[in-house]
């Protein structure tokens, strides 16, 4: 899965940023966990484009696959994406010149299912917002799927914000209920009941399970909770899940060649911070020997995601049946995003019950020779008509 980029900061830059963004925008709670993490992936899907484009568009069926429903349930996505669309966002903050700002705007914009295909959009004024990470932190969809608990992804997001603050700042309790999801029940009206339900499981879910730790604090009015605080520091034991911004890399020669050939920044940065310099050096040497490559990006993405090139030296290329469905493999899955590439995989590691197989392609993806006919007849049935000019085994 690609893991999501988020900037650093330190020094005088850092603080600047700080104190001109201290108010991050709250999302209302009221989201199942499967809608959580469907509005996660969907701003993943959209970021490299989300200002330059007004709509976005992601395959459903890879969609569904990505945050756990079952791919043939349309149903359950389409009440998705309407929470979605029905679920407000609102920010109130210092913008670059000192200025109180408030907005609010529906997290969704719009979105509709056709062809096979989800469409969506975010409203312009959200769209800037989620675009500046000073504002808006984007979450690690790996960390994302270890998550079990609603309320606790809800605390982890919000808190995951301030990570570089340190703190979350003091909220009203009226607004944390709001930010779990529980406003206008009588029965978190009592901190008690609050306390022991929602902030004390998510809080150790988050711990748990996520790349920083929170520690509650509160205050009083009185002989009453009145306000709640989050502390937030690095969980050193999960810090590698969260992959840093990886703003060196820019300045390499490989980076240069990534973008030349029209890479985006962050998925240039992720090869290179995934694969090393060599790998990816490697590989844009093998897709450039290539003839007759449409996508060069899709195509070196496949390289590196499925080992292409990485026959022992020495080893020449098989014309039997196989390898030219083989060819075709190759081909399906350059032609896919890599959000698809990665529900893909993961969908065809799911069917796979002999361990030996299932380390073979682990290690070899979708060219191990344990798996080739599961393969073929798992891209026959991804893509019908792939193989039917091609010769029998």
């Amino acid at each position: 899965m690609d893991d999501i980029p988020r900037e650093q900061l330190s020094g005088s830059l850092r603080r600047a940023a700080v104190k001109k963004h201290v108010a991050a925008i709250h999302v209302s709670g009221k989201l199942t966990l499967l809608q959580r993490k469907l509005s996660n992936v969907l701003l993943l899907n959209a970021y490299d484009t989300l200002i330059s484009q007004p709509r976005h568009q992601i395959d459903a069926r890879t969609l569904c696959l990505m945050i756990g429903y079952n791919s043939n349930d349309m149903a359950t996505l389409k009440q998705s994406l309407k929470g979605l669309a029905e679920t407000v966002a609102e920010w109130d903050m210092l913008d670059e010149k000192g200025q109180q700002e408030w907005g609010v705007s529906s997290l969704l914009s719009y979105a509709k299912l056709k062809g096979g295909i989800c469409e969506y959009a975010y409203s312009p004024a959200l769209a800037d917002k989620l675009n500046d990470p000073k504002v808006f932190a984007l979450i690690n969809l790996n960390i994302q799927r270890r998550f079990t608990s609603g309320h606790a992804l809800a605390l982890y997001e919000n808190c995951y914000r301030f990570v570089r603050t340190g703190s979350t700042g003091w909220w009203s309790l009226e607004l944390f209920r709001r930010l779990m999801g529980v406003e206008g029940s009588s029965y978190y009206e009592t901190f008690k009941h609050l306390n022991a339900k929602v902030i004390k499981p998510a809080v150790a879910e988050v711990n748990k399970t996520s790349n920083i730790r929170v520690t509650a604090e509160t205050r009083r009015k009185g002989r009453t909770v009145s306000d709640i605080r989050f502390l937030i520091e690095d969980n050193p034991q999960l810090s590698i899940l969260d992959l840093d911004d990886g703003t060196g890399l820019r300045h390499g020669p490989i980076y240069a060649r990534l973008r030349e050939l029209g890479a985006s920044d962050r998925l240039a940065r992720q090869w290179l911070s995934t694969h090393g310099e060599d790998q990816v050096a490697a590989k844009l040497d093998y897709v450039g020997k290539r003839s007759g490559v449409k996508s060069v990006v899709g195509y070196l993405s496949a390289a590196l995601d499925q080992g292409f090139g990485d026959a022992p030296a020495g080893q020449a290329e098989p014309t039997s049946a196989r390898a030219i469905k083989l060819r075709r493999v190759q081909q399906a899955v350059a032609a896919r995003s890599p959000t698809q590439r990665d529900a893909d995989k993961r969908m065809f590691l799911a069917r796979i019950e002999d361990a030996a197989a299932r380390v073979d392609f682990e290690r070899f993806g979708w060219m191990s020779a344990l798996n080739a006919q599961a393969i073929f007849a798992f891209w026959s049935d991804m893509n019908p008509g792939l193989f039917e000019d091609e010769p029998a085994d």
